[in-house]
């Protein structure tokens, strides 16, 4: 026993290290492209453990995420026209996307299977119809539609932003730690299975399905916020937008859906991806695509699913079982 807790922590102190050296990234001189990158690898990684949950763990294939990230974006430019501080925005942002994950439930939790991922697609389409055509505030629009600069962030250094999305990101894997290691995971490995035996054997499969779609929209709103934040500007055909479900989308599958190091591993490719597609804008998702497709017919387990069948994985993990 006490050899398996030496050799546990043992594994722990590589991971330890790099969080930490994440932490300081800012403080030790990094150059200006390296913390973009770990900014929005957090940002991308805290959405993608979400949608894990979601898809991976609960079965519930939700397709609305750039819904809660947009509305949590526009709370937060909102408030700051009428005069609140950005940290109360972000806050609002968050509580606003949980709110509506809460309204919309009572009809796309009717739906299931292909219907549910159908149902919820329309949701960031409709939001972003609204948005073209309703002026929150006054004042002079930017931009295509109803857009908005992020106003008196002017004090906000970048530094403090990052360790937000840093905060974010890490939080989001203990997070989800904790919930699966809950009554809730439990309950919601059960609904995943099979949801006719969960709820004859008593689980209340709109609760916890409920539950779970909360606490994916409030942290994939908070993580659309920060991430706004750091912008300065938001508007709708950018903000509820395909591409953001497609980053997710691969994050979670490469890396290896319903894995918990899936979408660390998936976040680190979609991010490369991500600047390496830049120069080639009117056929990244084409491109991101065909990746996706090759990766599912080589490996549908992911990157993890991959790196599981190798002896060095499995030599591994049997140091830290025994």
């Amino acid at each position: 026993m006490k050899l398996k807790a030496t050799r546990s922590k043992l594994t722990l102190i590589p991971l330890a290290a790099l969080i930490l050296v994440l932490a300081l990234l800012p403080l030790i001189g990094a150059p200006q492209s390296w913390l973009l990158y770990a900014f929005l690898f957090f940002i991308y990684l805290a959405m993608a453990n979400m949608w894990n949950l979601l898809a991976g763990y609960s079965g519930l294939i939700s397709l609305c995420q750039p819904a809660f990230l947009g509305l949590a974006g526009y709370t937060l430019a909102i408030g700051t026209w009428v005069g609140l501080p950005w940290w109360a925005g972000l806050l609002g942002g968050a509580t606003v996307a949980a709110l509506f994950a809460l309204l919309i439930s009572v009809p796309v939790f009717r739906l299931s299977g292909i219907y549910f991922a159908i149902g919820t697609l329309v949701v960031p389409e409709a939001l972003r119809m609204v948005f073209y055509l309703w002026r929150p505030v006054g004042g002079q629009m930017q931009g295509a539609g109803a857009g908005y600069m992020i106003k008196g962030t002017g004090g906000v250094s970048t530094h403090l932003i990052y360790w937000l999305a840093f905060v974010l990101g890490i939080g989001s894997i203990f997070l989800m730690k904790r919930v699966l290691k809950s009554k809730l995971g439990l309950g919601l490995a059960a609904i995943r299975d099979n949801e006719r035996t969960a709820a004859s054997c008593g689980v209340s499969v709109f609760k916890l399905k409920l539950y779970t779609f909360i606490i994916a929209a409030l942290v994939t709103g908070l993580s659309g916020a920060v991430y706004y934040l750091y912008q300065g500007y938001i508007e709708p055909s950018a903000t509820f937008n395909v591409r953001w479900t497609m980053t997710l989308l691969l994050a979670t599958v490469i890396g290896g859906i319903r894995t918990e190091e899936g979408p660390f591993i998936g976040t680190i490719v979609v991010v490369f991806l991500y600047f390496l597609l830049a120069r080639y804008a009117g056929y990244s998702l084409l491109i991101q695509g065909m990746i996706l497709i090759g990766l599912m017919l080589l490996s549908p387990q992911g990157i993890v699913g991959m790196l599981r069948r190798s002896r060095y994985y499995r030599y591994l993990a049997q140091c830290v079982s025994t």
